[in-house]
């Protein structure tokens, strides 16, 4: 698996895992544990949550799953947008990393934006950063010109990452702010690499791709996503072969035929496109 420089130098895997709707029930939560230990045995070492999935629910079942190997994990997590004031966002750092049960959070996203001012959220990371709570900070669901008003102050420039909806499905960051970040040499996270739902696996072009490859079509979007040397992407996995089939996606290259035939199916933009999220 090749991989990602954060632009502190910290080198994460490029293929990590994704939390959103674990936690929510329960009984689950063993389960869900049991594919994310899977899951870093395999090489998927960063593991993205936020206070949002479950309502810390999902942090829960992360701290179960990295009990007794912090060190050996990259756990991000994300602050909601009400909690984002220089205050706010220290009292829910602290409840999430008592969800955790931990000591630091690598990385510390603010997950979409909201009414705090920008430069309010940045100024609650840096006083985390400071205090060691968080080792750096970025967002999550910003376009292009959020991206050029954060930075355009000094402490927005420490902004480690960007993660947003990104699959063949949505792709209308390629227009505009995947080169943005990629000239900046920021990390995009991509989110839900595989859509929902099910129908971009249904695609006819991903499902023939796959059968070249001997591969699943979730393997192929994957792939698709990860071609982008300055990429993570964070599938979801509950189950143990899912988890199998995510790993092995690392290692799959696509051809310049593949990727014509996924292009084919879904175009790339040709213009500015509002950011999709979920």
């Amino acid at each position: 698996m090749h991989r990602v420089s954060l632009p502190d130098g910290t080198v994460v895997p490029a293929l990590g895992q994704g939390t959103w709707k674990m936690g929510e029930e329960r009984q689950a939560r063993r389960a869900e544990a049991d594919a994310l230990r899977l899951g870093i045995s395999l090489g998927l070492t960063l593991i993205d949550t936020a206070e949002m999935y479950a309502e810390g629910g999902a942090e829960e079942v992360v701290a179960d799953a990295i009990d007794g190997q912090r060190d050996t994990v990259f756990l991000v997590s994300k602050v909601y947008p009400h909690n984002a004031s220089r205050r706010g966002v220290a009292a829910a750092a602290e409840r999430s990393l008592g969800r955790l049960r931990t000591d630091r959070i690598d990385l510390y996203l603010l997950h979409w934006r909201g009414g705090v001012p920008l430069e309010e959220t940045v100024a609650g990371f840096e006083d985390l950063v400071d205090a060691g709570k968080i080792l750096r900070w970025g967002v999550s669901n910003l376009d292009t010109e959020d991206m050029e008003e954060l930075t355009g102050f000094k402490a927005g420039r420490g902004c480690a990452t960007n993660q947003v909806l990104y699959n063949p499905e949505a792709r209308g960051i390629e227009f505009d702010l995947l080169p943005w970040c990629a000239a900046r040499k920021m990390p995009v996270m991509a989110y839900s690499p595989i859509g929902q739902g099910g129908r971009l696996l249904r695609s006819a072009a991903l499902r023939s791709v796959a059968e070249r490859h001997g591969a699943a079509p979730a393997q192929v979007a994957i792939a698709w996503a990860m071609r982008h040397p300055g990429l993570i992407a964070i599938p979801k996995a509950s189950t143990p072969a899912h988890v199998r089939e995510n790993a092995a996606a690392a290692s799959l290259t696509l051809t310049a035929e593949d990727l014509a035939a996924i292009d084919a199916a879904f175009p790339p933009p040709q213009r500015k496109r509002p950011l999709a999220m979920i």
